[in-house]
């Protein structure tokens, strides 16, 4: 893992966002994953005054979200394809037939699972996958006691994320239990994975996903074993790590190797 700490949620997502508009202007026809909630919207408004600027250009990106509640159509306000698109899609260049999220409305959600994993593949697999993470330790909708090899899926939403989204919805609006979210093996596929967290009351979370063992009890964690995984966090969220000192030290040490090699 790389850890990167910075001052604050701002810095965290213009870090997060120079990786993707990097990426896309490295390959324009990059294959990005998305996440939803409240951590990655600076990230995405980063991104579109990028746009604006003629930084970037989303015209040849595909892109698969992590999850969706199951039983949501798409353009139901508390979907996540009417998240994504309110906080994306409508204000970049994207072209939305090159977008993906899990079908909440699908007929047959465990047919729908195996067929957005088969246009991933098809897609060539997703060069940079974004992640929040949950206070317990869940990334998507990978819950606690998830397989660690898991694939897209119909997952069930412990009672804690149940109470964590319910700000998102009306006393009186029906909000699901269920979700289809791909799974941590789906998410280890990615060729890069970055992870943003803010915040004291993530603290908890990402010390079990850098330090704790590797175990489904924690589902971050398994990120320990991909080859290539940057956790973005600001000062609050590494607040319970061990030694900050010393991750600062190795991304300080990082940085200056790759501005040796830029010189070269």
């Amino acid at each position: 893992m790389q850890i990167v700490i910075l001052k604050d949620a701002a810095e965290v997502a213009q870090y997060g966002a120079q990786i993707f508009a990097d990426q896309i202007n490295k390959k324009a026809d990059s294959v990005i994953g998305l996440a939803t909630g409240s951590t990655p919207v600076a990230l995405y408004q980063n991104l579109i005054s990028r746009k604006e600027a003629g930084e970037v250009s989303f015209a040849h990106v595909t892109s698969f979200n992590l999850d969706e509640y199951l039983g949501l159509t798409g353009d139901h306000p508390q979907s996540y394809r009417f998240f994504m698109n309110e906080q994306l899609f409508d204000h970049v260049d994207i072209n939305k037939a090159n977008t993906f999220v899990p079908p909440g409305d699908a007929k047959n959600p465990i047919s729908a699972c195996k067929e957005y994993e088969d246009k991933i593949v098809a897609a060539g697999g997703i060069d940079v996958q974004l992640l929040g993470i949950g206070r317990n330790g869940h990334i998507g909708f990978n819950e606690p006691s998830s397989g660690l090899t898991s694939r897209t899926r119909v997952k069930t939403l412990t009672k804690e994320t149940i109470d964590d989204n319910a700000r998102f919805f009306a006393a009186d609006e029906y909000q699901p239990h269920l979700s289809i979210t791909m799974g941590i093996g789906t998410i280890l596929d990615s060729r890069k994975v970055v992870l943003l967290a803010t915040g004291e009351n993530k603290a908890d979370a990402v010390q079990a996903m850098v330090e704790g063992p590797l175990t489904a009890s924690c589902p971050a964690s398994a990120l320990q074993m991909h080859k290539h995984a940057v956790i973005v966090i600001d000062e609050a969220a590494a607040s319970k790590l061990a030694d900050v000192d010393f991750y600062k030290h190795i991304e300080a040490e990082n940085q200056k190797l790759l501005a040796q090699l830029a010189a070269l």
